[in-house]
């Protein structure tokens, strides 16, 4: 590596470091405003505070903005070698364009490397502790209340429950029907079922085991207290909060889930799938985006530095408002969700093509 690649390696890490060190400064310090009640009202001990809520959120904050930060950060740092005719100088030598996007290709690469360890494992775990820190001392405590439950747990299976108790994990008036080409073919109905932590199964009592046939049904009645073990493919987590749930998956975690839905034939997928693929679209995002702050601000403009600052902001205003638009589409089952997460990289990779040959060489 060459002195002007440490040099602009270093500029690009140290200002990227420090742009996301100030907005999620920002972030914590008007979170805390806001939450502050919150916390006096639910006792939450300032230990807790700092450690189980804030030592979690300022890294899924400083992940969460991280490509835009590294776009803005570019253009704002290349911006100033251009306004002091440092990038003219380079390239007058005999470097070519090319050249100098290495050490920020490097860069860039550094940060997609490690926040994609971040949001693949690590920040799952952290945010389990965050959200659990939530639901206890900001959210109304959680219970599970809803009454006449119908769910897919298989496909062409299907369940009814009247009522669910979290705390000894029994389900009541436990109705499984089995239909094939819009035609019941089978139902099972158990007074409660009890779901075994050591057996994975659940334990049905009172039950009855109904098949029909063309000229005679087959009938099965419980015996005595004996259960029915059935390894239904439900779950007490199926009833737990799923206040953002999938953030605190990791990526193997999700792919279960994902696969977990797709077996019930259920729906709700769609929130999995996206955060699935968000999780391998961000890394490429942050290579994308400093590319594209690059050539937005390696030409030296009239208008000064706030000219090329000011048009850095609004693209990465215009990246926001088409991640949210197609997400939400996506959310909505009107695109598919792969499609939606790398929609952004897609255009603005495009985008960033085109303006790479209109650069001065």
């Amino acid at each position: 590596m060459k002195i002007l690649d440490k040099y602009l390696f270093k500029k690009f890490l140290t200002t990227y470091v420090f742009a996301v060190f100030v907005i999620v400064l920002v972030i914590v310090v008007i979170d805390f405003v806001e939450k502050n009640d919150d916390f006096i009202e639910h006792n939450a001990v300032t230990k807790d505070i700092l450690l189980l809520y804030y030592a979690n959120l300022a890294p899924y904050w400083a992940n969460y903005i991280s490509p835009l930060m590294i776009f803005i950060s570019t253009v704002f740092f290349t911006a100033k070698l251009a306004s002091h005719t440092e990038i003219i100088a380079i390239l007058s030598s005999g470097t070519s364009f090319r050249r100098l996007m290495y050490p920020y290709i490097l860069g860039a690469s550094v940060v997609a490397v490690f926040s994609f360890l971040m949001v693949g494992w690590i920040l799952p775990r952290a945010n389990k502790i965050r959200i659990a820190f939530e639901n206890e001392f900001i959210h109304e405590k959680y219970y599970f209340n809803d009454r006449d439950l119908h769910m897919a747990v298989e496909k062409d299976v299907y369940a009814y429950l009247s009522s669910y108790d979290t705390q000894s994990k029994t389900a009541y008036d436990v109705t499984l029907e089995k239909i094939v080409d819009n035609k019941l073919v089978e139902k099972l109905y158990a007074r409660r079922g009890t779901y075994v932590d050591s057996l994975k199964t659940w334990q049905l009592y009172d039950y009855k085991i109904r098949k029909l046939g063309i000229l005679k049904d087959d009938l099965t009645f419980s015996s005595g207290t004996t259960p029915l073990d059935s390894a239904i493919n439900m779950f007490p987590s199926d009833f737990d909060n799923a206040n953002n749930v999938h953030e605190t998956m990791t990526i193997p975690q999700l792919q279960a889930k994902i696969d977990l839905i797709n077996s019930r034939g259920a729906e709700g997928v769609e929130i999995f799938q996206i955060e699935y693929y968000q999780r391998f679209a961000t890394p490429f995002a942050v290579i994308i985006l400093s590319l594209m702050g690059l050539i937005v601000s390696a030409r030296k403009a009239r208008g000064g530095v706030g000219v090329q600052i000011a048009v850095g902001f609004v693209l990465a205003f215009v990246y926001i408002l088409f991640y949210i638009m197609s997400k939400g589409i996506a959310e909505s089952g009107n695109m598919p969700p792969l499609l939606a997460v790398w929609l952004p990289n897609i255009v603005f990779g495009s985008i960033a093509t085109v303006m790479y040959f209109t650069v001065p060489r």
